[in-house]
């Protein structure tokens, strides 16, 4: 009887474990293959919507005034883009890493990075502490002023009956004149993502 029930234990085992195979995929594939697994937000998604928000910017007629009239190079302080969706799992630094990437990547700004900002005073106040040789210490009060700032947030409002959730993310920009407070354009691009637990099995 042991002998039964340890052979079937073995073959079992070994059938599981055949049945398991990773394969390396594209960013295309891997959200493809997400999708038959979760509804979560992916970086696929992050990716989408980052670029799809570039674009609009760039069309945005306002922008394109403020570009027209600025002399220079315009610096830009970016805040964090907000998690306000009820998931705490939210890949929020990803959205952020992503979009300074790709800001970055335009080449039309000075960037003022809030993280980069932090640590930098940090840095500046400890050599300022006597920590420095005061020939060698930078001091406060040299660090790039920002022309513009850009505010960002990521909502997500959920409807679910029957087993069946759509999820419907909203990711929202907005870029402001420091000097003037006004506004100089807002974007808005959405991600749906629908499921069906009895599709998926659950």
């Amino acid at each position: 009887m042991k002998k039964t029930i340890l052979m079937s234990l073995i073959v079992l085992m070994s059938v599981s474990c055949s049945t398991f195979k990773a394969e390396r995929v594209d960013n295309e594939k891997s959200d493809e293959k997400s999708m038959e697994i979760t509804d979560n937000w992916m970086g696929e998604d992050t990716k989408q919507s980052v670029k799809k928000l570039m674009a609009q910017m760039q069309n945005h007629k306002g922008y394109k005034r403020m570009m027209a009239k600025f002399k220079g190079t315009p610096k830009v302080f970016i805040a964090e883009v907000q998690n306000n969706t009820a998931e705490a799992y939210f890949p929020i630094d990803d959205m952020n890493d992503e979009f300074l990437f790709e800001v970055s990547a335009s080449g039309e700004f000075i960037l003022v990075d809030a993280k980069a900002r932090e640590k930098i005073l940090a840095e500046i106040t400890y050599q300022n502490d006597g920590m420095v040789d005061p020939a060698q210490a930078k001091q406060i009060g040299r660090q790039l002023g920002a022309d513009f700032m850009i505010f960002g947030n990521v909502y997500m409002k959920p409807e679910k009956r029957k087993g069946k959730t759509l999820k419907e993310y909203s990711v929202n920009l907005r870029m402001t004149n420091v000097e003037t407070a006004g506004e100089v354009f807002r974007l808005r691009t959405r991600v749906n993502k629908y499921s069906d637990k009895k599709a998926f099995g659950w």
